[in-house]
């Protein structure tokens, strides 16, 4: 699932998730795309539902659909709040919760929800998404302590990676010029593994 619309979380283009799913297929898997939001519940549960009647079964969520609002606190407005809570935080409550249904009925499954450095630590001008990603930690873990009884699991990951989201990261110093070209070197590739390791039997 990808709108492929900006950082900023306007605009919808299917495009991105079409590349992706065609990649797949050209080597050999299977995709399927869906450009629903995830801020809607009832969407969410159209989406798990598009892959349960597509794939037969769905095992494994990986909640990743995010926006930036970046702006210092003060300035901050509700609507820059309540944008970015939706996506990240509500988002990954409503794939999590349509999934969850499917889970207990088969007794198995993998949640991971991708988190943030930003929520551990904070970050200047990141309050709404600070927020959304520590929510993210607190929803991950109680997930994971009601749903142990359905062999379900529910992890986070906290990723200091290079994104879509990120790319216009401003460079005003030699520490920023630094932590960009660390990130720079957290491609989807290095993060990617991590998922498949918690999501086989080992994870």
């Amino acid at each position: 699932n990808d709108l492929g619309g900006s950082g900023y979380g306007e605009g919808a283009d299917s495009t991105p998730a079409e590349e992706v799913a065609n990649h797949i297929r050209s080597l050999g898997g299977y995709a399927d795309t869906n450009v629903d939001s995830v801020c809607d519940g009832a969407a969410a549960r159209r989406m798990v539902q598009q892959a349960v009647d597509t794939f037969g079964r769905i095992d494994l969520i990986v909640n990743n659909a995010g926006i930036l609002r970046d702006v210092i606190f003060h300035k901050m407005s509700e609507s820059d709040w309540d944008a970015v809570i939706n996506v990240h935080l509500k988002g990954a409550f409503n794939i999590a919760s349509a999934a969850a249904k499917h889970f207990r009925e088969q007794q198995s499954g993998c949640m991971v929800h991708m988190t943030s450095t930003s929520g551990l630590i904070g970050n200047f001008g990141q309050a709404n998404y600070a927020a959304a990603k520590m929510g993210i930690v607190g929803l991950s873990k109680s997930v994971a302590l009601d749903m142990a009884r359905f062999n379900v699991r529910s992890n986070c990951i906290a990723p200091f990676a290079w994104s879509r989201m990120i790319g216009s990261i401003p460079i005003n110093d030699a520490a920023q010029k630094e932590r960009v070209e660390k990130l720079k070197q957290m491609t989807p590739d290095k993060i990617a593994p991590l998922i498949v390791a918690l999501a086989s039997d080992a994870g």
